[in-house]
Order: C-alpha cells, then structure tokens, then sequence
C-alpha cells in the first residue's frame, strides 16, 4: 500500500515522516520523495492519526490521484532541476513521460487543470531558481551555468531571467556583491 505524501526533498522531513509512522507502530518498506510504502494494511484510525500528524508538521496526505499525479510530476521536475548533476539528454516532455508512464497530454492537461500553469511554465520558475542559486555561488559562470541547465545560448537562459525576475543575471550577481560590501561597511 502507498500513501502519498506532499513534501519536498529534505531530510528533516523525511525523519519527520518516518518518526510520525513509527510513533503509530506503523511498518513503512520506504519513505521517498512524495511517497510512503506501508509493508501492511493500516487502520482508518491509523492513517486518520497519521494524516493529523502530517497536517501539524505542516505536510499534507494525498487523497485525489489527480493531486497526486501533479505531485509526482513536480517531484520529478525538482529532482532534474535542482538535485541532479545532469540533465537529462531526451527532451522534459519525453523525459517526465517515460517516468511516469503516462502520454505527455495527459500530464501536461492534468497539471494544468490541478496547478493552474502549464508544466513548462513550472519548469521555467525552477529553472530561474536554481540559476539564482548558482549565481549565488559564484562559483560557475553564466554560460556554464546556461550549458549545466540546459538553455540554448546565454542569451536565451538571460532574456527568461528577465522575464521572470525583472532583472539580467549580471544585474542580479551585482545585488550580491553590494550586500556583501554593506556587510562589510557595518
């Protein structure tokens, strides 16, 4: 049996869970990304209490596999985006499909319909997230960064950083900058 579960990747909530479960004496084969496998049947009681845990550590139990499917898909998109060293060589569309075993119209009307955005816009905000973060760093430059995150050109990774934020990613590094020097003025 699985339960579905509405958080991010972290360890804190990973524990969160895992300790929730242990503390209802229920036996869990895994907790992973977005999901819980429960080795045996669990009561009505047992997952009410489970799901009361979840909501006051601020988590969520998936019922509607419409929400559930959108979850997974986002879990995907934050585990290509941020936690993956590379990007996958097929394009996202083909990519997500394969993962999930669902033909890309599907998807992409589910998590419109549920989301209220298309999946390339999701894409998109995580991709300029994750650009800031590197920016931030400091440690690659921006055609690194737009080679790593799989952008056309420069040009093409520094007109959607734009679009989003309102800012070019030289702009936003200067920001960076002179804060830091404020810092050091204090």
């Amino acid at each position: 049996m699985k339960l579905y579960v509405k958080y991010m990747v972290s360890l804190r909530c990973k524990m969160f869970v895992k300790n929730e479960l242990d503390k209802l004496g229920i036996n869990c084969a895994s907790v992973e990304l977005g999901f819980v496998e429960i080795q045996d049947d669990i009561t009505e009681e047992q997952r009410k209490a489970f799901e009361e845990a979840l909501i006051k550590g601020g988590l969520e139990l998936l019922d509607n596999k419409k929400h559930i499917l959108v979850e997974k898909i986002k879990s995907i998109i934050v585990e290509m985006i941020h936690y993956s060293d590379e990007f996958p060589t097929v394009n996202d569309s083909d990519f997500i499909s394969e993962k999930l075993g669902y033909e890309y119209t599907y998807l992409s009307n589910t998590f419109s319909e549920v989301k209220g955005i298309t999946i390339q816009q999701y894409i998109i905000q995580h991709k300029i997230e994750r650009v800031k973060e590197l920016l931030l760093y400091d440690e690659l430059t921006l055609t690194e960064i737009a080679y790593k995150l799989n952008y056309s050109s420069v040009s093409h990774l520094s007109n959607q950083f734009k679009k989003i934020t309102g800012l070019t990613p030289t702009y936003f590094k200067t920001l960076k900058e002179k804060r830091l020097k404020n810092l050091e003025d204090l």
